[in-house]
């Protein structure tokens, strides 16, 4: 995986460890790549080059002398709010990786010994993140000096006023993008694949929303900032979405009623979710955590056979709230007994197939919260016959050659509803129209 940039800028990595070894393995590994790094055994004496320079992106150790890595990247925070944070932790501790993330806001975690490249496309993408901060905080500066040198200009002179703040504008509304893109990236992207989910009549995406909602309680009682939260009930929305590929047989029965082949080709949707998702390298973590849905915590499960901490916390968190709401479909009792016997279900796996403190924090979890109806669905999914005028198309609608017959967007009139029921009155099938409610 090599790293192409303009010469010109400097791309600078801090990487701080108490053991010379993984320093040294840190230094060559990033030198091969042509990237440039620091290295500091002390993490007093890190602070103080934090203070001297600019860097990119700093990996820390967890455990180290005087100051531990939560610490230290609290403290780092302070000195460069910008600068992303990568930690290293070489032992099963969730409630130290759970400090990291509180007080020292990292922005992504690595098991020790690690895999070089899942840590050199970590480095990678948290060094964009910063030059795209770098380039926010360019265009607002931007903007205050045109906003400035607007108020100068003389209000007789109309076409000049004019010209500048359609500059402003423009400048304007590419800090707004370079802000909302990654935000708006995920949650577009989640919601076109959770109407996918929803169309499909096998699957069902009530119940999509419901593993995704609880993932965000979980997520909240963990006091998890809001990017892990987002992560977490994205996870939940796409859990299913492996499955689309697959045969129907393999899930329009409940699994306990398939053959053990059929059982060993359904668990490998999770590794055919992380396929369709991989062109979508901006839902690496949610594929991540997908992929991992079936690892136990005891290091029995699947695909990897991962143990405690060595699963990402997503995937734990997903699976306990999959497992909750599979044991409350399984329960015929009343409501308030179905959510009883979900939650005594998985507490009897605590420690087992799940984190105990993810079961404790499921456990203060209300069940109002938890069967709180999410609204990232916000399409509808009908056919021609169902329009209405002013209906608003959700995504462009084409025809099954692949010509694109109306855009997203589109407003229904009476003539537009007309000509597409008369399209479908001549399709085998009807149309599957996605509408914004």
């Amino acid at each position: 995986m090599e790293l192409t940039t303009n010469q010109s800028q400097t791309k600078q990595i801090l990487c701080v460890d108490d053991d010379e070894i993984v320093l040294r393995s840190l230094s060559r590994l990033l030198k091969n790549h042509q990237i440039n790094a620091l290295t500091c055994s002390c993490p007093i004496e890190a602070l103080a080059l934090v203070k001297q320079h600019q860097f990119e992106v700093i990996i820390c150790d967890m455990r180290m002398p005087k100051i531990n890595g939560a610490q230290f990247f609290q403290q780092a925070k302070q000195l460069a709010p910008d600068t992303q944070r990568i930690l290293l932790t070489g032992f099963a501790d969730i409630d130290t990786t759970l400090a990291a993330v509180n007080d020292g806001q990292i922005h992504g975690y690595m098991q020790k010994p690690w895999q070089n490249d899942l840590l050199l496309s970590c480095i990678i993408d948290s060094m964009e993140k910063y030059q795209l901060k770098k380039q926010n905080h360019a265009l607002q500066q931007q903007i205050n000096t045109q906003n400035i040198a607007l108020k100068e200009l003389n209000n007789s002179l109309e076409q000049r006023v004019e010209k500048r703040t359609k500059q402003i504008k423009q400048v304007l509304k590419q800090l707004e993008i370079a802000n909302a893109s990654e935000k708006n990236e995920h949650r577009s992207t989640v919601e076109l694949l959770y109407n996918f989910i929803n169309a499909n009549p096998y699957l069902d995406g009530t119940k999509a929303e419901n593993i995704a909602n609880t993932c965000t309680q979980i997520a909240k009682q963990l006091q998890l900032p809001e990017k892990n939260i987002e992560m977490a009930a994205m996870a939940g929305y796409l859990a299913q979405i492996g499955l689309l590929a697959m045969d129907p047989q393999l899930y329009e029965h409940p699994l306990h009623e398939l053959s053990e082949q059929q059982r060993k080709r359904y668990y490998t949707h999770p590794s055919t979710a992380q396929l369709m998702l991989m062109p979508a390298t901006h839902l690496h973590d949610v594929s991540d955590a997908i992929y991992h849905q079936y690892e136990h915590y005891n290091g029995n499960g699947l695909p990897k056979g991962l143990k405690g901490n060595e699963i990402p916390l997503s995937a734990m968190i997903l699976a306990l709230a999959r497992d909750y709401w599979d044991a409350y479909e399984q329960c015929q009792q009343t409501e308030a007994k179905k959510h009883q016997h979900a939650l005594e279900t998985v507490t009897q796996f605590s420690g087992a197939y799940y984190h105990p403190k993810l079961v404790r924090a499921l456990t203060e979890c209300s069940v109002k919260c938890i069967k709180q109806q999410s609204k990232v669905g916000s399409m509808q999914i009908i056919s021609a016959q169902q329009l209405a005028v002013n209906m608003e198309l959700g995504h462009a609608l084409h025809s099954h050659s692949g010509i694109m017959l109306l855009p997203k967007g589109h407003i229904f009139s009476a003539k537009s509803i007309e000509k597409l029921q008369q399209l479908e009155a001549k399709k085998p099938s009807p149309f599957r129209i996605m509408i914004k409610s």
